[in-house]
């Protein structure tokens, strides 16, 4: 389907809905986990006759849930599956990638055999959208070990015409990649935003060159905040000389016009958005600049890959955007304010770790942009002042850093209403992930 000239369309509401009809009949014939669900709700699907009534009557799920499910099937996972997919896909299963289990349980993402197809169109929509073109090769990054951005990548990208996929995976370490960008000369980055700067710290050390000798030109970033923060994009777009794309949390890709306008939705005919209040889990309108927690349901549920249950959040807080973007593209757009689980309350104000980076990236190279925030109880009540452990720059003398920490605080207090207490520590003394990076230090678990 020709899709881009009717996203955020009513003709894109119609084919919603009828999907979304066949799709909660599916999910309460053949699969026992959505059954119990509508169930205990009290609802069947000749009940729902909109979308309003979709809303009211399914309750949001999250992580949590499956996690709580995989716990209560005592971690027989054959069982779970059958349970959670149902058995005509739980028979289609290809390929099961997952969070990275912070919890100690990993949540399980599905990519099923009949749905290959499906993926690769979102996500070729989405590298089309990021300038990819035939002839251009793919760093692929991300970690290979379980991630579901990793492995999966492999299949997302299949039909993008005359694309090279290179699977370096972010276990290598930067020194190898490095080697392996000088061997392979790609033209497309795709990982988290901390490798690539990290990468940018490394590439003078182990190639004697700066990264942007490699020849770059477009960068693909996901699974944390950064390439929709400008100060971060700017740079990297500087040190690379490549356009960043931001990408994830939902199946969206940011334009490249200059200024960042949130991810683009690009796959309204085969999964529905909604916002909801984070607290009461009432349903927000999609009008522009509303905020609120991302629902998304599969409307081909034999083709979901991230997306696989009715009404499931991955916890994150957008923004939508509905007026035209100034790229020109069509298609709601959303930005990711931060994680409804991260979210901190300093006397009552609420903080997301992404602004706090993003004030700190505005001071590079004063200072090196790597941070935490350090926690001695359990969010989202924070006692003031909230704490920051912060890496000075390189060549920045101590007694520089009085005058630089008046300058963030000031910072900090105009756009967040806080003033945290900093803890300065030498340019290069915090660990740098390859992977996903972890921005709170959680001193009440130690």
């Amino acid at each position: 389907m020709e899709v881009e000239p009717i996203l955020n369309t009513p003709k894109m509401r119609e084919i919603q809905w009828e999907g979304l009809q066949k799709a909660i009949r599916f999910f309460y014939e053949k699969v026992p986990f959505e059954r119990r669900r509508m169930d205990k709700a009290g609802v069947k699907p000749e009940d729902i006759r909109s979308f309003e009534d979709f809303a009211r009557a399914i309750p949001i799920i999250s992580q949590e849930d499956f996690r709580g499910a995989m716990q209560e099937g005592d971690f027989d996972l054959t069982r779970v599956y059958r349970d959670l997919f149902g058995e005509e896909r739980f028979n289609d299963l290809f390929l099961l990638s997952s969070t990275s289990g912070t919890t100690g349980i990993p949540t399980p993402y599905p990519l099923f055999r009949s749905g290959l197809d499906r993926v690769a169109d979102i996500f070729g929509r989405i590298a089309w959208r990021a300038g990819i073109r035939p002839g251009d090769r793919m760093a692929l990054c991300f970690g290979l070990s379980m991630h579901a951005a990793g492995t999966p990548q492999l299949f997302w990208y299949r039909s993008v015409p005359g694309l090279t996929i290179i699977p370096m995976g972010a276990e290598a370490g930067t020194e190898r990649l490095l080697t392996f960008f000088k061997a392979f000369k790609p033209t497309v980055f795709t990982g988290t935003p901390s490798l690539a700067i990290h990468l940018i710290e490394r590439a003078e050390d182990v190639l004697k060159e700066p990264i942007k000798n490699i020849g770059f030109k477009t960068l693909i970033l996901g699974a944390e905040p950064g390439a929709g923060i400008p100060e971060l994009r700017t740079r990297l777009e500087s040190e690379y000389g490549a356009k960043v794309f931001d990408i994830g949390a939902g199946y969206g890709v940011s334009c490249d016009h200059p200024v960042y306008q949130g991810m683009h939705w690009v796959a309204g005919d085969y999964c529905y958005y909604e916002l909801v209040d984070p607290e009461t889990k009432e349903s927000i309108p999609l009008e522009d600049g509303a905020t609120g927690l991302a629902v998304f349901t599969p409307i081909e549920p034999k083709s979901g890959h991230f997306f696989f249950s009715l009404r499931f959040t991955l916890n994150d807080i957008h923004q939508v955007f509905t007026k035209p973007c100034p790229c020109g593209r069509s298609g709601m757009r959303y930005k990711v304010v931060g994680r409804a689980d991260d979210m901190l309350k300093v006397k009552g104000v609420p903080v997301y770790p992404a602004a706090i980076q993003g004030i700190i990236q505005s001071f590079v190279p004063k200072v090196s942009g790597v941070f935490r925030i350090v926690l001695d109880q359990r969010p989202p009540r924070v006692v003031p002042p909230l704490k920051l452990k912060l890496e000075y720059g390189e060549g920045i003398r101590e007694g520089d850093l009085g005058p630089l920490e008046h300058q963030i605080l000031v910072q900090m207090h105009k756009q967040l209403k806080i003033r945290p207490s900093i803890n300065w520590v030498p340019f290069n003394s915090l660990d740098r992930s390859t992977k996903k990076t972890q921005l709170i230090e959680k001193l009440y678990e130690k």
